[in-house]
């Protein structure tokens, strides 16, 4: 039988997220009712400027006391999709401590203190949902920890960051530079006024550690993960990219060492094959590709940011919450049951895509070979090329550690006869 009283949600924010969240809440009211077996109200919006219009959310519900929102007892869920550190994580605490389940798109949050967050809940018996912190609307979270739950997944490699694909996308196709692209993807809306959070790779970062601790079932922090962003991404980077066969992607790669022992985690720019499913991801879109024993490869693609696309994720774990409130369960927690180690990038193996500024006179290759023989990295091919006395040296290596990779481009710094190193990239998806 349907509940006739229905379920009350307080909102935390009200911004491009949370006012497409209130739109659909209203638009598809019946529609919620029926899915969840209980009517969902809005029973408050907590905002900073109260005086602003918000077109379709009665004024009554605005307040800007969120603590005093969270702490009524007759809310049944708190969406919070303010973001940053606090207020936001002292809201959900409270949230639990007042018998609220709590659906956040905090990706920031979640990946300094997730596993916090994930006890308080328990704690008290409350859920924790999160769809929305990784890649917008796509699915990901849920089948990661519901349906590949009987699996072992070994790889999580994605774009999880769509400004940044946006920039590359367009440097990649036209020809532009790295400004050029920015400012573009700014006047589209693609990008922020202060994009560094993107393209520094923070928002990855964060990302990729959410996608970690899920798919190994390890605690896995914003400090564990490996960061570089893409500024110092070129035109010459692209074109040696396309004469290897391959694009340029800001990538999130989550594996699972050979030998099962622990885990790392990583963003930086790579180049992939053209063959490569990722590679054909445009514009502003996000992708993630999931490696797993039982099920094999599986790809995830969809817009991975924007108002409805967030709202949609949202939405969908509002309506397993309530349905779960209904019933008295609460879905999946904190799984780190395997609390495997985290190693370092220098444990990371991968190929290497490295162009030396050389002197252009004889002998000069074979010294740069023999610094890579000298410290364990394999050389697969070489290009060069010469003019006026001076040259340029790209070396493709074979798979080798980051640690000794990193070791082998000090020593060449050392050389005279090298003028400086222009580019270092890992090539993936190999």
């Amino acid at each position: 039988m349907m509940r006739t009283r229905p379920l009350k949600v307080a909102l935390l924010g009200c911004g491009v997220v949370g006012s497409e969240v209130a739109r659909i809440m209203t638009t598809h009211a019946d529609d919620l009712t029926a899915r969840i077996g209980a009517p969902v109200e809005i029973a408050g919006v907590a905002v900073r400027r109260p005086s602003k219009v918000r077109e379709g959310i009665d004024p009554a519900l605005i307040t800007t006391d969120a603590t005093a929102l969270v702490k009524r007892g007759d809310i049944d869920v708190v969406i919070e999709v303010i973001g940053g550190i606090e207020p936001a994580r002292a809201l959900i605490t409270t949230a639990f401590e007042h018998g609220a389940s709590v659906v956040s798109a905090n990706k920031a949050l979640l990946a300094q203190d997730g596993a916090a967050l994930h006890a308080a809940a328990e704690e008290h018996g409350r859920d924790l949902y999160y769809e929305a912190a990784v890649a917008g609307a796509i699915p990901l979270i849920r089948p990661l920890r519901e349906s590949l739950a009987g699996d072992k997944v070994n790889r999580v490699l994605g774009i999880v960051n769509g400004t940044t694909n946006f920039i590359l996308d367009k440097m990649d196709s036209t020809g532009a530079g790295y400004q050029e692209a920015l400012d573009e993807a700014t006047a589209l809306g693609y990008a922020e006024a202060d994009p560094t959070a993107d393209v520094e790779g923070f928002d990855a970062a964060a990302k990729a550690a959410i996608l970690a601790g899920i798919a190994f079932h390890t605690r896995v922090r914003l400090d564990d993960v490996y960061r570089e962003g893409m500024t110092e991404v070129t035109a010459a980077d692209f074109a040696s990219a396309k004469e290897m066969g391959c694009t340029i992607k800001l990538l999130a790669i989550c594996e699972r060492a050979a030998d099962g022992a622990s885990v790392t985690a990583r963003v930086h720019p790579a180049m992939i094959p053209l063959s490569h499913p990722l590679a054909s991801v445009r514009g502003a879109y996000n992708a993630v590709f999931v490696e797993s024993e039982a099920a094999g490869r599986l790809m995830f693609y969809g817009p991975g940011a924007g108002g409805s696309p967030t709202a949609s994720a949202v939405l969908g774990d509002l309506v397993a919450v309530c349905r779960n409130r209904l019933s008295g369960a609460t879905g999946p927690g904190d799984s780190a049951y395997a609390a495997l180690p985290v190693s370092p990038m220098g444990d990371v193996v991968t190929r290497y895509h490295i162009s030396l500024d050389v002197a252009d006179k004889p002998g000069v290759l074979a010294q740069v070979a023999t610094v890579f023989a000298e410290h364990g990295v394999s050389i697969d091919t070489v290009r060069q090329q010469g003019k006026d006395g001076e040259a340029s040296l790209v070396v493709v290596t074979h798979r080798a550690s980051d640690a000794a990779l990193t070791g082998t481009v000090e020593a060449l710094r050392s050389l005279d006869t090298v003028r400086g190193v222009a580019s270092i990239m890992r090539v993936e998806g190999e």
